[in-house]
């Protein structure tokens, strides 16, 4: 990253500020939407968007409580006891001898993740299955590094590279909530994506587009797997951070002066200076960005129809706010750029007005009939 744009990252979330590091969770979140230059700035610069939302009067309901912490770890401890072999065992290998389980440790996230990518070069050539615990990798969003730290990546004697995610959530007769898996998939894509970069420089490597999911059978806190093919997700997630605007080019559409340092600053002027970055809210957003129920907010003030959801949307075409849309329900004669009244500037042919109207007159016959009995 150049110097002028590490200086600028820095007056943006503050002097005093430690960056906060991108995980696999908000590069998934991301990926989602990418159209959000909001986040995509306030990731690059690793602002707290915990602590901003607070300051903005907006907390967001993210977080783990202490027992579900504990409970975490002491599942991820025994799903890798015995130096793996439960793990592999997991992973359908009945007898695979000894495990290495290489030391990984090193300075920085940059030490740590050239660590790893020795440790796969050297396990792919020893030709046994290794155990890298919490290995970190890297990979470029939009301009700036994230380092990534999955629970575990497998590697066979043939070589294939295996990510495991672990959970806490259960698999109860051997299905776990579809959702959770869809956003366990998504993540593991972020970190199959970046294994793919350090397997281009390791002959003999192959990443597996099937991740294994680990999580407590039933209600017990016995392990059990499942293979999850991410290739779908892999996909979408390679395209869309392909879609992100690079991090210098937002920040260079700013005026010098905004800055989301939270010391000394009230939340009228936070709240301009987030206001002064366009965003993409979401409905979705709500479970995957903690300045949503802030973007939420100014959304519904505006009257945007982004609130009612991205499929809405992508089907009202030239109409982007509520109050325009109503308009051209009723055929009010107050909407601008309009062919005739409440007509968007499509004009009066525009088929988004005449199925408004439509709805709109089925509605009024439907509230007629319910009068009358």
């Amino acid at each position: 990253m150049p110097a002028a744009l590490r200086q600028r990252l820095a007056e943006l979330r503050g002097p005093a500020a430690a960056p906060r590091p991108l995980d696999a969770r908000a590069l998934a979140a991301l990926a989602a939407n990418p159209g959000c230059r909001r986040r995509a700035l306030l990731d690059g610069a690793g602002v707290d968007k915990t602590a901003l939302a607070s300051a903005l009067g907006s907390p967001s309901g993210f977080g783990q409580s202490q027992f579900a912490f504990m409970r975490g770890n002491a599942f991820e401890a025994r799903v890798k006891a015995d130096d793996g072999v439960e793990l592999l065992r997991l992973l359908g290998v009945a007898e695979p001898g000894e495990v290495r389980v290489p030391d990984l440790s090193a300075a920085g996230p940059e030490g740590r993740t050239a660590r790893t990518a020795l440790a796969l070069r050297e396990a792919t050539a020893a030709g046994a299955w290794t155990l890298l615990d919490h290995p970190m990798l890297a990979l470029e969003v939009a301009g700036s590094p994230a380092y990534l730290e999955p629970d575990a990546v497998v590697v066979g004697p043939d070589g294939r590279w295996t990510v495991v995610e672990i959970k806490s959530f259960p698999m109860i007769d051997g299905a776990a909530d579809a959702a959770k898996v869809g956003a366990a998939a998504r993540q593991a894509a972020v970190y199959v994506l970046a294994l793919e970069r350090v397997a281009a420089l390791t002959g003999g490597a192959r990443v597996a587009h099937s991740v294994l999911l680990v999580c407590p059978r039933d209600f017990s806190n016995q392990p059990a797997a499942s293979p999850v093919d991410v290739r779908k997700q892999l996909s979408v997630t390679r395209r869309q951070l392909a879609r992100l605007t690079r991090v210098e080019d937002i920040a260079a559409a700013l005026p010098p002066d905004i800055t989301f340092d939270l010391e000394g600053r009230s939340p009228e002027q936070l709240a301009e200076a987030v206001e002064a970055v366009p965003h993409a809210y979401a409905p979705e957003c709500l479970s995957a960005c903690e300045l949503a129920f802030h973007c939420r907010e100014r959304a519904r003030r505006e009257g945007a129809v982004e609130a009612l959801g991205r499929s809405v949307r992508g089907e009202l075409g030239g109409l982007t706010t509520v109050g325009a849309v109503l308009a051209a329900a009723r055929g009010d004669g107050d909407t601008p750029g309009s062919g005739e009244a409440g007509d968007p500037e499509g004009g009066p042919g525009d088929p988004v007005v005449a199925a408004l109207r439509r709805a709109a007159a089925l509605r009024a016959e439907s509230l007629r009939g319910a009068s009358c009995r």
